[in-house]
């Protein structure tokens, strides 16, 4: 069941990739090598990979709707194994788990087709 659509999908993406930037000064481990680099770097791309979806608020419509799922539920995947797969558990753990969470629910239950706009 899909329950997200793909403008609310959009803003769910502009404002996590924002956060995602912001989390290693917003929880206190700016200073922790791929703790701290794999959120920019996530939030970064979830950005960027917007701007150029096929949706209502991309700009340049390069990508596809679900292959831009698809690389939610990628990067998602890769956020929430990373303290374990890098090694910073003992440190932080929870952002990544939450936001990997956030990005796998959403690409995994938003609609893979643009409803058309009523106006």
């Amino acid at each position: 069941m899909r329950f997200i659509d793909s403008r609310t999908h959009a803003v769910i993406d502009y404002m996590s990739g924002i956060l995602f930037i912001a989390s290693p000064w917003l929880f206190g481990f700016f200073n922790h090598g791929a703790a701290m680099s794999l959120p920019l770097i996530a939030g970064v791309s979830i950005i960027m990979i917007s701007l150029i979806t096929d949706f209502e608020y991309g700009l340049l419509p390069a990508v596809s709707l679900p292959t831009h799922l698809n690389l939610d539920v990628i990067i998602g995947v890769i956020l929430l194994a990373s303290p374990w797969v890098f090694g910073f558990t003992a440190r932080v753990m929870w952002p990544h788990v939450i936001f990997g969470m956030v990005l796998v629910i959403a690409g995994l239950f938003t609609e893979r087709q643009i409803r058309p706009a009523l106006y």
